[in-house]
């Protein structure tokens, strides 16, 4: 037998590795085993002669973590197209530009034209998807574009998992760092302009104010879905933006007499700022009214000293620019003219986001109506009465004051804008966006607030359409919006009309692939209506919100792809036809997206394909065959959306990704933690409802079936396999929809999500007792199968897998084989499996106790099935005390007696410490699986 010391890492991963291909092999003559657990077996039984330790088990899980690091650093450079030279990308676009507008009668106004309106903004959202350390995160960055030393990927210590605390000054400052790499990368595009212009026009081109690409956050804007986050904290945020633009103008402007009155300018704006920030109460503080009027006094007091919107700043940069003597410094100030005009006085333009219900609750002492205003049957009611408000509402003056004792969230909400749009930025008009938009009353009674509160012409209101009945629902919501005299003014004045489109919850309810065709189908709808009321010499912004996995909307193939997964060419030709002008936004949410502008080069790459996609030609394209096919279209995609909604609620689903599910994962962000159960321990998810859109996901990523992305396919291609397979072959669209599910199921696997449902099978259990020769290990397994036994998941598990198998069986008949999970994500997979099971058996090994705070020995047994071991090991601590001995090197006048380690040091050293070292091991797997698949949720 081989010593512990004798293994390497890579010895190991070998050895696992060709068992999981020998196992794979075998399975192809045994249909009634399973490979993965088969394999798991032979891994625990390594484990229990002791060839393979803890140390060599974490050994092992950090040489498969970092070369999954390594490929997916690999993956990234690739995504992005960083192997394009940036500076060639930009002055080709710049070019084609040009060669546009030269064709015009006036080329120098078309194409400052062209660089004047702005077509894409990157909105840098955080959401709980933080799975990766900063330090792993800013290595990963630099190792895929081959910038800076990346040792935190090469540290003995190195950890997957995501940082202990995350904080939302944590994702602040994450957001910071790439919002400054995607405004510098910006600003080399802008240049490349300015460039090409200086080349045409010599005498022209310090007029260009270019501004195609944008930058917004809504990190500390947030408030959907949490209470944490005060209005103190959310304008510390917005001042922090506020001394980011300052400190970077004053960084990029040259030391020339031409700027020195807009550096003076600056300095004094940056000082005042700087005051402001003093006063300003801590994070995550509950301030006396006294610390808040101090705060308040600084913000009017300090108001025109800090520049409260652009115009000044933007004045003197005009009268710098006729000044320089150079074109570098000339070059310089229109740079910087232009991120002025593009972001005002922050480095990043915000966005607010609240629930649709906290407008409602807000709106209950203006309308008197009790009922859901979503009801069908009050609908009429509402809007009736929303629109006479409207119709009398009259500005109320708002103070910091009235914000502090606000109760009303929305109202609240719409007070901090309007205090933000007064003292802090009133640069530009600020994103309200509205999530579960359910009725256009919701639309009309954010309208009534911001009337309201005099603000409506500085707040853009925007709806977020995600849910199931949201999208079904959009074009009717939108219409109830436009009915409304008062909505369409509005629109009219602001000449835009922004929605939003939700990946997340779209794709979880009714299946990423049949999201895209509802998300487009609803595009086309909007189409229709600013037609038919005569709207569409308005601008449509249309927002996509997503993360960064396939199962939350990107597209795996490439950032190119990806954009045109979510700006199908069809809708946007449509749009061009008709003549409206559409704005592109999209979310980078969390250590994932910001990992592409992570880096220089990464930032680069990334603002290059942005902008080649937003600058091609709208109505340029062949058309694609599966427009020509719409019963096949919607038949596909209304089965696949009919398959997840059985699925999402089938209580074996439910099972599947409550049970142990969300204990697989690290928190992952700064909202608070779960809520907990009145009987201790995490609430027993009983439906998918329950989780968020970005816990759910990752769940099925760590049981390696996402079924988020690949269910019903194979139902849907069944009901017409040859026109699938045309289809999947000729049509641009429908071919890259099917390859991000493909891309799913290459991550997905029967065996793996098997061998986890087999788990949680009282009988699998009993099968191994029967079969066991290790001494002792029978009572543990018969103990293991008992607590299952009570929990009675199996028969509801058993009939999820089949509909799962069912359907990718069918999907094999009509597109072959579906490609095969990597072995390295098999044996990250059998690892964790060990180590769940190594827990479970020494779980067995505790004590029988009296109840303790209402917990029997049972239920503590069934909290460790579940995985809940925090809480746990909390317990066990305390009815089992490793205490400490009080007397222990004091002098009690004689020579020492004997002292015990106490009373329960072994049952520590022997169950609980290893329980807890395998969980943190367990984590560490669930770590390095998100970098296998290359992002969290």
């Amino acid at each position: 037998m081989a010593g512990a010391e004798e293994l390497s890492p890579s010895a190991l991963a070998g050895e696992l590795s060709a068992a999981i291909v020998q196992a794979r092999s075998d399975a192809r003559e045994d249909p009634f085993g399973n490979p993965v657990l088969r394999v798991t077996l032979w891994l625990t039984r390594k484990m229990d002669r002791g060839e393979v330790t803890l140390a060599d088990t974490a050994a092992l899980i950090r040489q498969l973590g970092r070369a999954a690091l390594a490929d997916r650093a690999a993956r990234v450079a690739a995504y992005v197209g960083l192997e394009r030279n940036e500076s060639e990308a930009y002055a080709a676009l710049a070019r084609r530009v040009a060669d546009e507008a030269s064709a015009s009668a006036q080329p120098f106004e078309a194409y400052a034209a062209a660089l004047a309106r702005v077509r894409f903004a990157a909105v840098f959202t955080a959401h709980p998807t933080f799975g990766m350390s900063r330090a792993v995160a800013h290595a990963l960055a630099e190792l895929a574009s081959n910038e800076g030393e990346a040792t935190a990927l090469r540290a003995a210590d190195l950890s997957f998992r995501p940082d202990a605390a995350i904080t939302l000054q944590d994702e602040f400052e994450q957001a910071r760092f790439s919002v400054r790499n995607a405004r510098d990368a910006i600003d080399r595009l802008n240049a490349a302009f300015l460039a090409e212009a200086r080349a045409r026009w010599p005498q022209r081109w310090r007029e260009l104010r270019p501004r195609a690409l944008l930058l917004a956050s809504w990190v500390g804007c947030d408030t959907d879905g949490r209470t944490d986050i005060g209005w103190w904290d959310t304008l510390r945020y917005r001042l922090e933006s506020k001394r980011g633009q300052f400190f970077r103008l004053l960084e990029k402007l040259p030391e020339a007499p031409a700027t020195a009155e807009v550096r003076a300018l600056v300095e004094d704006a940056l000082a005042a700022v700087e005051r402001q920030l003093a006063l300003c109460p801590p994070l995550n503080s509950k301030p006396e009214i006294a610390a808040l009027q101090a705060f308040s006094l600084a913000l009017v007091g300090e108001r025109e000293a800090a520049l409260p919107e652009a115009s000044k700043l933007v004045a003197a940069l005009d009268k710098a620019i006729v000044l320089a003597e150079d074109e570098a410094t000339a070059e310089a100030l229109i740079l910087a003219r232009a991120g002025a005009i593009a972001h005002g006085v922050s480095i990043a333009l915000p966005h607010f986001r609240l629930n649709a219900s906290q407008l409602h609750n807000a709106m209950r002492g203006v309308i008197s109506l009790d009922e859901e205003p979503a009801q069908p049957a009050q609908r009429r009611a509402f809007l009736a009465a929303v629109n006479q408000a409207l119709a009398k509402v009259k500005p109320t003056p708002v103070d910091f004051g009235a914000l502090a004792v606000e109760r009303a969230s929305a109202a609240r909400m719409m007070m901090m804008v309007a205090q933000i749009v007064k003292h802090v930025d009133g640069s530009r008009p600020v994103r309200f966006l509205i999530a579960e938009t359910e009725t256009g009353y919701t639309l009309l009674s954010a309208l009534y607030l911001a009337r309201r509160f005099g603000i409506a012409d500085l707040v853009e209101i925007s709806p977020l359409f995600e849910t199931s009945d949201a999208l079904e629902q959009g074009p009717r919501i939108i219409d109830e919006a436009l009915r409304s005299p008062h909505w369409r003014d509005y629109l009219k004045r602001h000449g835009r009309l922004c929605v939003q489109f939700g990946y997340s919850d779209s794709g979880r309810y009714i299946g990423q692939v049949a999201a895209t065709f509802w998300v487009e189908r609803l595009r086309s709808r909007i189409l229709e209506l600013l037609q038919r009321y005569g709207l569409t010499d308005i601008e449509l912004v249309i927002f996509d919100t997503h993360g960064e996995s396939a199962g939350r909307g990107a597209h795996p193939d490439s950032l190119s792809d990806r954009l045109a997964y979510l700006d199908p060419e069809w809708p946007r030709r449509a749009f061009a036809k008709a003549g409206v002008k559409v704005t592109r936004e999209t979310s980078f949410q969390g250590s994932d997206g910001y990992l592409l502008f992570g880096t220089k080069g990464l930032a680069g790459a990334t603002v290059a394909r942005i902008a080649e996609a937003v600058f091609a030609d709208a109505a340029a394209g062949a058309d694609d065959p599966i427009y020509a096919e719409p019963d096949f279209a919607t038949e596909f995609f209304q089965t696949v959306r009919e398959e997840m909604t059985h699925l999402v609620d089938d209580p074996g689903y439910a099972a599947l990704i409550g049970t142990f599910g969300p204990s697989l994962l690290d928190k992952t962000g700064s909202r608070p933690a779960a809520r907990q159960s009145d009987a201790g321990g995490p609430t027993v998810i009983r439906h998918p409802r329950e989780l968020r859109a970005i816990p759910n996901n990752a769940i099925l990523q760590q049981l390696g079936w996402l079924a988020n992305s690949v269910h019903g396919i194979g139902q849907a291609a069944a009901r017409a396999p040859e026109l699938f397979a045309s289809m999947r072959e000729s049509s641009e669209r429908f071919g890259r929809a099917y390859r991000l599910a493909a891309n799913a199921m290459a991550n997905s696997d029967l065996d793996v999500l098997r061998a986890y449902l087999d788990t949680l099978d009282a009988g699998s259990w009993f099968d191994r007792a029967r079969r066991t020769e290790k001494e002792g290990r029978r009572d543990e397994l018969l103990a293991v199968a008992e607590t299952l036994a009570r929990l009675d998941l199996a028969p509801s598990l058993r009939r999820l897998f089949w509909r799962f198998a069912s359907d990718r069986l069918k999907l094999k008949e009509a597109a072959g084989e579906p490609p095969a999970m990597p072995v390295r994500l098999v044996a990250l997979h059998t690892l964790r499996l060990s180590l769940l099971h190594r827990i479970w058996l020494s779980a067995t090994h505790i004590p029988d106790f009296r109840p303790y705070a209402g917990v029997t020995r049972e239920l503590l047994l069934e909290r460790i099935l579940r995985l809940d071991m925090a809480g746990a090991l909390a317990l066990l601590g305390q009815i089992f005390p490793l205490n400490p001995d009080p007397a222990l090197g004091l002098d009690f006048g004689e020579p020492a007696g004997p002292r015990e380690g106490g009373a329960y040091a072994a049952f520590h050293r022997d169950v609980v410490e290893p329980m807890r070292e395998c969980f943190g091991l367990l984590r560490e797997v669930s770590g390095a699986i998100q970098h296998e698949i290359g992002a969290f949720g």
